[in-house]
């Protein structure tokens, strides 16, 4: 874990079932599943709701939080800081055997599984700036931006790659400097953030196979947080900052 915490104010592991189908709305469906995710991890105490999606979540003001959401067509989830990659990865998991059967979810209604790797900075200097003097500065891009007399007011790289022939599962890396509208699973504020981003298309040939597509989404996960992400994403924006004091 030292890898994916050294260098930044926050790292989670987010997922996301996606789904074609809208997902139940019945009361009693929604909070039976609720209750059996807080059985399971007695943090998850706190019942939101946000615009579009329900809830339930831990008490955010925590270093280390979980929450869980559901939108029409989305499962999500989230585990901020923990203690280890099992700790989050056993999360998720259980997260993915139960809300199926909760939620009368089919294999041939998962349309994807998508596993996040994301890393904060917390910074009172100017976001864009930083980003673009710690990933762009010594890049073409660079010349199109006159520094004596203009300022970048907006940098937000983003790459996406496909992972394999088959195309069924693609990679992204993604570095924001602009708040979006809070949603479960965002503390609010204005950080600079890192996602790297695995996903898995289905549908799958059953519910069983969630695990395998689950396992394989974070091996890749790591590998390319280990290998790529911090090396030439996270570290390069830590040394900014610091160089800035």
């Amino acid at each position: 874990m030292s890898n994916f915490t050294a260098f930044c104010s926050d790292f989670y592991v987010n997922q996301k079932l996606g789904l074609k189908l809208d997902l139940p709305e019945r009361r009693e469906t929604v909070l039976d599943l609720f209750d059996r995710v807080r059985r399971a991890f007695p943090r998850l105490s706190t019942f939101q709701r946000y615009e579009g999606e329900v809830a339930l979540e831990s008490d955010s003001a925590e270093r280390e939080w979980q929450w869980v959401a559901l939108r029409q067509t989305t499962i999500r989830s989230g585990h901020v800081n923990p203690a280890t990659l099992a700790d989050s990865y056993n999360f998720h998991k259980a997260l993915l055997e139960v809300a199926p059967y909760f939620l009368s979810i089919s294999p041939l209604d998962i349309d994807m599984l998508e596993v996040v790797f994301g890393f904060d900075f917390e910074t009172e200097h100017d976001r864009d700036s930083v980003v673009f003097d710690a990933l762009l500065a010594n890049t073409p891009l660079a010349h199109l931006v006159d520094g004596d007399f203009e300022r970048v007011i907006e940098a937000q790289p983003a790459l996406g790659i496909s992972l394999g022939d088959r195309g069924d599962l693609q990679a992204s890396f993604e570095v924001r400097t602009r708040p979006r509208v809070p949603v479960a699973g965002e503390r609010g504020g204005d950080p600079i953030s890192v996602f790297l981003t695995v996903r898995k298309f289905g549908p799958l040939a059953s519910l069983d196979d969630l695990k395998g597509a689950f396992g394989a989404v974070v091996g890749h996960a790591e590998h390319l947080a280990e290998t790529r992400v911090i090396p030439h994403l996270v570290v390069p924006i830590h040394e900014a900052l610091q160089a800035r004091g």
